[in-house]
């Protein structure tokens, strides 16, 4: 090798460096001055931690392009309308009649872990993008719209993109088929809240001296540009929304079940005993035996977010007779939520089922499905419910831990059993919502104000220290906690919802002497 190309070979190492520095002073100017912490998390110790969360969050930012394997047979079996419908919907998949490969399709997307989920998961999707949102608005509406540009012609969105031979050579094979009547969380909707809030509020747009901030905030310093975005993706919203509704509905009429309306149900589908992986809570506990009847009390309350959002954008938009047919199925949703799954003996939400003499039935499994309505923000600070939500959320032998919100109540028969995934840990996104609708109530005038400011201040406190304290120990976000150790477990280098910790760090100090009022959340 000669002398030049050596030299040349240094000099292009000695500007990689430079470049390198340079973007890492860039980064660390522009996330101190957007990403203002609030205290006791304003402390330097914390900085590193919060950079190093954030920045992964932002490096698992990809673009992927492949076929996916889809069943298109649209087998009866699928409707799951008869009891044990578990055993006969197996056995259609099984047959794999309508297994296809579909597309290419392309995806950008934030993905929960680059070692491990190395692929587009629809309902962490949203609670990614959640802290994202607050660093480049621009960014995180085109994902959101790439979500949506693989929306089918009924409105299915798949909820895991293993897009391409080399995806699927990562996910065992049970799990690579999509299947068009599977349903995920629609977080995706969380988004356009936040949009929508960001556009509406009289809190100044951060910015810096980057000038590249102007296509950053492009979409909230000119508000036609962004209802210009809402106008164009509408449609598909639409076709999703109603897809939901026509196929995760739930059975009223022929139980005779007393509820304000008859049509606002709804249940999961591709139950199978054990699990129902759609929910996004793939072992919580469910009714036994699985039924067509079953009511499933975290889906309807996603659907009252999801309508909710639909009726925010449909206003912001100017779609004024939209607005308010959401707003009516708002408001039977939220009286249904109550109707169809309160319990007052155990005074709280649960699941309904079917008995063997035919009566709807209460199945009670307290955690986080039971508190659902208060997590989408369903629960106003005048509900009659809101107090036995909240001491079921703050009594230590149920769901509450020094390190987060526990996801099944100690004290229900499958605390920690078999798998254990949903049955005991703490998890960062619900914690999330918990400490965001705790605020909402700590900030409101209402009989639960001081209980609620409580709650907040110490939960956020306690994840907050939970992520970082095992960030400190093992060098890792982690995919969930031990409730009872506060040790992170399962996947590490999991920098995807766990990565929420940054925006709690930055949640309002309740414990200032200040006037409480409602900020950017």
């Amino acid at each position: 090798m000669s002398l030049a190309l050596i030299g040349a070979n240094q000099s292009e190492a000695e500007d990689l460096d430079s470049a390198i520095k340079k973007a890492r002073t860039v980064f660390s100017d522009r996330f101190s001055r957007l990403l203002i912490f609030e205290a006791p998390f304003n402390k330097e110790k914390y900085q590193a931690f919060a950079k190093s969360m954030f920045s992964n969050l932002i490096g698992g930012i990809g673009y992927f392009y492949g076929d996916a394997v889809v069943d298109r047979s649209y087998a009866p079996e699928y409707e799951e309308e008869n009891e044990g419908f578990w055993e006969e919907t197996a056995a259609a998949r099984m047959r794999q009649d309508g297994i296809k490969l579909e597309g290419p399709s392309e995806l950008y997307t934030s993905i929960p872990s680059r070692p491990f989920f190395p692929r587009g998961f629809l309902w962490d999707e949203g609670f990614h993008l959640l802290p994202i949102a607050d660093w480049d608005m621009d960014v995180t509406l085109k994902i959101v719209q790439s979500w949506f540009s693989l929306i089918d012609e009924d409105g299915w969105i798949a909820r895991e993109q293993i897009l391409g031979h080399e995806a699927r050579s990562k996910v065992p094979q049970e799990f690579t088929v999509q299947y068009p009547h599977y349903a995920n969380p629609p977080t995706l909707f969380l988004i356009f809240e936040s949009l929508i809030d960001k556009l509406n509020s009289e809190t100044p747009i951060k910015s810096t001296a980057d000038p590249l901030d102007s296509i950053r905030n492009s979409h909230l310093e000119n508000r036609d540009f962004a209802i210009d975005y809402l106008k164009t993706l509408y449609p598909l919203l639409k076709r999703h929304y109603f897809w939901f509704r026509k196929t995760q509905r739930g059975d009223i009429k022929s139980y005779d079940r007393d509820a304000f309306s008859t049509k606002e149900a709804y249940r999961w589908r591709g139950r199978t005993e054990r699990h129902i992986l759609a929910s996004g809570l793939d072992d919580y506990p469910r009714p036994q035996p699985p039924h067509p009847g079953e009511l499933h009390t975290d889906l309807i309350s996603w659907m009252g977010m999801m309508t909710r959002s639909m009726r925010r954008i449909a206003v912001t938009i100017g779609e004024n007779d939209d607005a308010k047919e959401y707003q009516g199925y708002e408001i039977a949703i939220i009286h249904n939520i109550d109707d169809l799954h309160w319990d007052e003996k155990e005074q709280t939400y649960c699941d309904a089922s079917i008995d063997d003499y035919e009566e709807s039935v209460h199945v009670c499994h307290k955690g986080y499905v039971s508190i659902f309505p208060f997590l989408t923000g369903l629960l106003p600070p005048d509900s009659p419910r809101l107090k036995a939500v909240l001491d079921l959320m703050s009594d230590p032998e149920e769901i509450w831990s020094p390190y987060g919100l526990r996801s099944l109540s100690k004290r229900d028969e499958y605390y920690g059993t078999d798998e254990n995934y949903w049955r005991s840990p703490v998890w960062m996104p619900l914690n999330y919502l918990a400490v965001k609708s705790l605020l909402e109530i700590a900030t409101s005038l209402g009989p639960h104000q001081k209980q609620a400011a409580k709650m907040y201040k110490e939960l956020r406190k306690n994840l907050v220290e939970t992520v970082f304290n095992e960030w400190e120990r093992t060098g890792f976000a982690w995919e969930q906690y031990n409730a009872e150790t506060g040790e992170g477990q399962r996947t590490q280098h999991f920098t995807g919802w766990t990565s929420l910790v940054v925006k709690i760090m930055g949640m309002p100090d309740l414990n200032k002497e200040r006037e409480m009022v409602h900020g950017e959340l």
